[in-house]
C-alpha cells in the first residue's frame, strides 16, 4: 500500500476534491508537474488499486478508491515498524522531544490515550 510522496500528493487532491480529470489535478498540484509525469503517477496508482477511473467523453476521470484514514493508518504502522521498533510509546516520546507541544496538546494526548485504552492492554500498542 506504500505511497510515494508524489502519489500521496495526487491522493490528497483526490481526497479533497473528489473526482478529477488529469488537467484538473495538474492545475492544483504544487509545485507544477509535467503532464507525462502526472499520467505515469496516475497509471501507477491505478495499477496499485488506489484509484479508479471512468471514461467521460474522450477523457478519464479519476477518483480515490483507498480511503484517507486507511492510507494514514498503513503509513503510520510502517513508520512505527521501521523507525520505532513497532512501539507507539517510542514514537510519542520522540515527538514530544522533537516538537514543541503546548500544554493543550499534552492534555489532548492524555485524554486520547485514556479513551483508547482497553482493560488489560494499558501501555501496549
Amino acid at each position: 500500500m506504500r505511497l510515494t510522496p508524489g502519489e500521496l500528493k495526487v491522493m490528497r487532491l483526490l481526497w479533497k476534491h473528489g473526482e478529477m480529470k488529469p488537467p484538473e489535478i495538474g492545475e492544483r498540484y504544487k509545485p507544477p508537474i509535467k503532464d507525462a509525469a502526472l499520467r505515469a503517477c496516475l497509471a501507477v496508482l491505478l495499477e496499485k488499486g488506489h484509484v479508479e477511473r471512468r471514461r467521460e467523453g474522450r477523457a478519464y476521470v479519476y477518483r480515490a478508491r483507498t480511503k484517507q484514514h486507511r492510507a494514514y493508518k498503513t503509513m503510520l504502522r510502517e513508520l512505527l515498524d521501521n523507525f520505532c521498533d513497532g512501539s507507539a510509546r517510542q514514537l510519542m516520546m520522540n515527538l514530544a522531544e522533537q516538537e514543541s507541544l503546548s500544554e493543550d496538546d499534552l492534555q489532548e494526548i492524555k485524554r486520547l490515550t485514556k479513551s483508547t485504552q482497553t482493560p488489560g492492554k494499558k501501555g501496549k500498542r
